[in-house]
């Protein structure tokens, strides 16, 4: 009977244990609630024994430990941790680490920086909080601690590592959220920079936070000169009208420091440049035979009185906080002096510091929201691809990610450009992309994408898209060929891509053949200019862009398409009138480039002033006169102009301003601009000085002075000339 009741007593202590326990861990638990704690580089979550704090390793962000290193000296903080993850940022210069937030809700975020060696002498780099830069880290033989309290305007927040010089390294990262705490009255729109948080009159070495601070505030000692100023250490002392929820712990509190005449503080290694700071003072009187009136001190902040007679029991309690919003450069010096007619000298228990830096825009949240979810969208296919591994914190600011172009439209940062070309980069075309309306340039060449082209809005601002050399498949749609701005469109070398238009369309029939990958749509109004091209064309027609090159540069033949070309020859021909650009397309190689070019339509006045009246007379030729001129903005030209006895006609001049408005070569002249006007046919093209190949080829027909100023060309040159020519180059 005894041991029955024995065990039946020590079976409800075990519950009662554990219940207890339960209740222990909950609380723990409940009072971490809007806590996180990383650990950067630990190989698994755990919990500190001195702060009963959940840490959690940073895999989630960054799951490579190449750049992790352990500490082998002893480390200075708090929490023993001896590890720091070194980031090596190759692409877009940061590092960052996004964190769930909760929008309208403030909170403190801080970084822990441990110093691992002499390496880290050669690195700098800034810190940021959103794209608000708060502090720089720079060539630093000691661990530092970086805070800043924000309020959410959205669902994340981003700690952000920005590249200087070296490789930015970071061991810890904690987020709090701050319930009841006040520290962003009047600077909502602020991240405020902690410059110091003293507990005055501690021992030397205390360091008090969670859980003693609800908030996991970071409470440490300072020692401060002066012979005359003493702690002032009371542990029972009591505070009228105190919620040790919100407030200051009262262990801070119990500790201050007096002085019969004066208190002084200086924090040092202040930023230089005209900065705001806040400055909170806390005040307990710890002496319970004090009474009001009894002690009365001034209070100065860089010599400007911001409060006279200062008496903490004014107002029936004996706990008081005081809130100063001041301008320094560098300096902060605040003083704390007995008021004339006080028996008593002034008393301080803590105090804390923070500079105001204002909340930098960010990206505009359209864009970024898009992007990210592009990048995940990427990653489902793409999961170790070190750009995309790269793109973290804000995509455009301080630095754009790899692949991004950023601009400013309405006084908002916006995604411009994107371009992934030949990063290796397989699955679908992210359709989210189709929602970055403010994007110019879209390039996705050279990639493994494949299903079909994304659906684009009418209100796309895209002007240029480049889809070669992927598997792409499917139609092209309606919604792609009819976008408002477009005007270069690339679909070369995507075999299963069917070409469908719609019959509002102007096109020739589009060949997406491999052997090919070269095709030209032409828009129904010369405004309306869109080219698919592709990317290399085959041996014959390579060949055959080699004899048309040839015959321009050695005969002067102008052995020109007249229509459309659809993979097998030239078909068609069109006599629209052109005047901004024109377009064709001809078999091409990479080195050729066929595209819209800007050419410039001229008056007749204008080229009878750019030629004096046609004053100086340089060549003739099988179309004309050559003469040089001079532009208004001082470029000379050489202006072609037909003549009458010409026997080329109207369809030559159409021919060679189209050809020539639509190639781009280095060893082509391009042509600037032309002339249609009273029956007049005029070309207007750069000067060059240095004459005609044909002078060098046949320098035998050069006498004298001419001669001797001609550079003579040797064989292996001409053979060059030669073999680049029929290459195409």
């Amino acid at each position: 009977m005894m041991e029955r009741l024995v065990n039946n007593w020590v079976s409800r202590v075990s519950k009662l244990s554990f219940i207890l326990c339960l209740f222990i861990l909950a609380q723990q638990t409940c009072a971490q609630e809007g806590f996180l704690s990383i650990a950067c580089c630990a190989d698994h979550n755990y919990t500190d024994l001195n702060t009963n704090i959940s840490w959690v390793e940073d895999s989630s962000w960054y799951p490579d430990k190449t750049g992790c290193q352990k500490i082998t000296r002893a480390a200075a903080t708090y929490t023993g941790y001896n590890e720091t993850r070194i980031f090596d940022v190759d692409f877009s210069g940061k590092r960052c680490y996004s964190l769930d937030t909760l929008k309208g809700q403030d909170y403190l975020i801080r970084g822990t920086f441990l110093y691992y060696g002499d390496t880290i002498l050669k690195t700098s780099f800034s810190i940021s909080v959103g794209v608000t830069e708060i502090s720089q880290v720079k060539y630093s033989p000691k661990d530092l601690e970086v805070e800043g309290v924000f309020r959410a305007n959205k669902s994340y927040i981003d700690f952000c590592l920005v590249k200087t010089e070296g490789a930015p390294y970071i061991s810890q990262l904690e987020l709090r959220q701050l319930k009841g705490l006040e520290y962003l009255q009047g600077f909502s729109s602020s991240v405020l920079k902690l410059v110091k948080r003293v507990d005055l009159g501690s021992k030397e070495g205390d360091i008090i936070r969670f859980p003693t601070d609800p908030s996991d505030r970071i409470w440490k000692s300072d020692n401060i000169s002066g012979s005359t100023s003493k702690p002032n250490q009371v542990a029972d002392a009591k505070v009228v009208n105190y919620n040790a929820n919100v407030g200051v712990p009262l262990q801070v509190l119990q500790t201050a420091l007096t002085d019969p005449n004066r208190l002084e503080f200086s924090p040092d290694d202040l930023d230089t440049g005209d900065f705001q700071y806040r400055v909170i003072l806390y005040f307990l009187e710890l002496n319970e035979t004090v009474q009001p009136g009894s002690r009365l001190f001034d209070i100065y902040i860089n010599n400007d009185k911001k409060e006279m007679s200062f008496d903490i029991l004014g107002n029936g309690s004996n706990y008081k906080e005081l809130s100063f919003d001041v301008n320094a450069n560098g300096v902060l010096n605040l003083i704390l002096e007995k008021s004339s007619g006080s028996s008593l000298g002034p008393i301080c228990n803590a105090y804390e510091i923070f500079q105001v830096f204002p909340w930098e825009q960010e990206t505009s949240p359209n864009d970024a929201d898009v992007i990210v979810e592009v990048k995940s969208q990427l990653l489902v296919w793409n999961q170790k691809n070190k750009v995309l591994e790269s793109w973290t914190g804000d995509p455009c600011l301080p630095t754009p990610w790899k692949g991004l172009t950023c601009g400013p439209i309405n006084d908002s940062t916006v995604i411009t450009n994107l371009d992934l070309s030949s990063m290796n980069l397989n699955g679908s075309i992210p359709p989210n992309v189709a929602l970055l309306t403010n994007l110019n340039t879209l390039n996705m060449s050279y990639n493994g994408f494949t299903g079909e082209i994304p659906d684009f809005p009418s209100s796309s601002m895209l002007r240029s898209v480049d889809l070669r050399s992927n598997d792409l498949s499917g139609p092209l749609l309606r919604s792609l060929l009819m976008l408002p701005h477009l005007e270069r469109l690339y679909i070369g070398c995507n075999q299963k891509i069917v070409s469908e238009y719609p019959s509002s369309f102007n096109s020739s029939k589009l060949d997406t053949r491999s052997e090919t990958c070269s095709s030209t749509v032409q828009g129904s109004s010369p405004s309306k200019r869109i080219i698919i091209i592709g990317s290399v064309a085959c041996g014959s027609f390579i060949l055959t862009v080699a004899a048309g090159v040839f015959f321009v540069c050695f005969y002067k033949k102008k052995l020109m398409p007249q229509g459309i070309f659809n993979g097998k020859g030239f078909k068609g021909h069109s006599r629209t009138k052109k005047t901004g650009g024109v377009i064709f397309s001809i078999p091409i190689i990479e080195e050729i480039v066929v595209k819209s070019i800007s050419i410039q339509t001229f008056s007749l006045a204008n080229i009878e002033a750019a030629t004096q009246n046609y004053k100086t007379l340089i060549g003739e030729g099988g179309f004309g006169s050559v003469y040089r001129g001079t532009l208004p903005d001082v470029q000379d030209v050489a202006v072609k102009v037909r003549s009458a006895t010409s026997t080329q006609g109207t369809r030559e001049f159409e021919n060679e301003l189209n050809l020539l408005s639509t190639i781009c070569h280095e060893n082509l002249v391009p042509l600037l601009g032309y002339c249609c006007e009273n029956d007049q046919q005029i070309l207007v093209y750069p000067f060059m000085s240095n004459g005609s190949l044909q002078d060098r080829l046949y320098d035998y027909l050069l006498t004298g002075e001419a001669s001797a100023r001609r550079k003579k060309l040797d064989w292996p040159t001409r053979l060059s000339i030669a073999l680049g020519a029929a290459r195409g180059k």
